[in-house]
């Protein structure tokens, strides 16, 4: 599986033009059941709404599954529109839903083309995101001195940590990209002169890792 990224969270964010309101909703999906349940969900939330136009992509790459609609705006103004973003945005399973309360002021093919993209594009600029990722679960016992060391070098090979137990020794459990394993192993024996050994326990598909500074270190 290749490394993608994809949405956190259920952000939602509204923009008004000319006095219609546009609310666009956001969610993982991994699947097109998935993605139709949140458009449901979405439906019912706001059934009184004029419009709800879903965009959708599952996957990434060649292997992706899209879909968009216009959902009874002109055809091409609203569901296109909002799709290109999102693959602009280059997230994959994703799914966006915008509705629209009509303010009485009709906007143009032009005018939606641009509020259904706009609604999208502020969305997408708050949505947290992380990588998708193969990745190793490790587990290790550390004296207290490393800690801080090896919490940081898992940050910086862009894993996360799962759990720490502390006792006589410090046992941590976390996730490692599959791709990262054998560099962080050996960084983390050079850092601890030997004394720690990650320890792989399982390879897992699809862990999602947060995105950090370090994360693409070549």
């Amino acid at each position: 599986m290749s490394e993608y990224l994809v949405p956190l969270g259920k952000p939602e964010k509204e923009i008004r033009v000319k006095n219609s309101r546009f609310i666009a909703s956001l969610s993982l999906a991994t699947s097109v059941s998935s993605a139709n349940a949140f458009i449901e969900h979405i439906e019912k939330k706001y059934p009184d709404a004029s419009h709800h136009v879903p965009a959708y992509i599952i996957g990434h790459g060649a292997s992706k599954i899209s879909h968009a609609s216009d959902d009874g705006e002109p055809s091409g103004t609203a569901g296109q529109p909002a799709l290109a973003v999102l693959e602009g945005s280059g997230l994959g399973d994703v799914v966006v839903v915008i509705t629209r309360y009509f303010g009485g002021t009709k906007l143009g093919t032009g005018g939606l083309v641009r509020a259904y993209s706009d609604a999208v594009r502020s969305l997408l600029n708050m949505t947290s995101k992380a990588k998708k990722v193969k990745a190793h679960l490790i587990k290790l016992s550390s004296p207290y001195s490393y800690y801080e060391m090896i919490s940081k070098m898992v940050r910086e090979f862009g894993g996360k940590e799962d759990k720490a137990d502390f006792g006589g020794d410090v046992k941590m459990t976390l996730h490692v990209p599959s791709s990262s394993f054998e560099e962080f192993k050996n960084s983390i024996l050079e850092i601890t002169s030997g004394a720690v050994m990650p320890c792989l326990i399982s390879t897992d598909e699809n862990i999602l890792l947060p995105i950090t500074d370090y994360y693409d270190k070549g």
